[in-house]
């Protein structure tokens, strides 16, 4: 499940076991929150800390509290399913599937920020907010395989 803390943990523990990786990207010092909305009007709201190579803080955070971050994300929950499937199917986000053409080219998710060093920041280390969630593909697999 996608609106759950469970996948972003193992996301984050999939980037801390993999720095060579990230190491090659730079380091990234962000709060990136996410807004799913929910089918039924609820919404997962999820704050992630990025500092150096690492996600050092995943939660689940109120309504309003995602404007605490540098910036956020906010779609319908079957925009976010979408490209998490197609991470999944294809090891990595391919075309209109990737954090930077849903962002600048789409409007099935949205980029916010407070300001303008927030709108900066996310394009700035967008690569590695990428394989940050790129990490899905084995983490969503694994989780298929664990189940089956």
């Amino acid at each position: 499940m996608i609106d759950s803390l469970t996948l972003y943990d193992r996301l984050a523990k999939e980037m801390a076991d993999s720095p060579n990786q990230y190491e090659l990207l730079g380091d990234i010092d962000m709060d990136l929150a996410i807004v799913m909305n929910r089918p039924d009007g609820s919404a997962f709201r999820l704050m992630l800390g990025f500092a150096g190579i690492n996600c050092e803080k995943v939660a689940e955070v109120e309504a309003g509290d995602e404007a605490n971050a540098d910036c956020w994300l906010v779609g319908d929950l079957e925009h976010f399913q979408a490209m998490f499937d197609n991470i999944t199917a294809n090891g990595q986000a391919t075309g209109e599937w990737t954090l930077n053409t849903l962002t600048l080219m789409d409007e099935r998710i949205l980029l916010r920020a407070s300001d303008p060093m927030g709108w900066d920041m996310f394009h700035r280390f967008n690569q590695t907010l990428q394989e940050f969630f790129d990490g899905a593909s084995s983490v969503l697999s694994s989780a298929t395989s664990e189940e089956s």
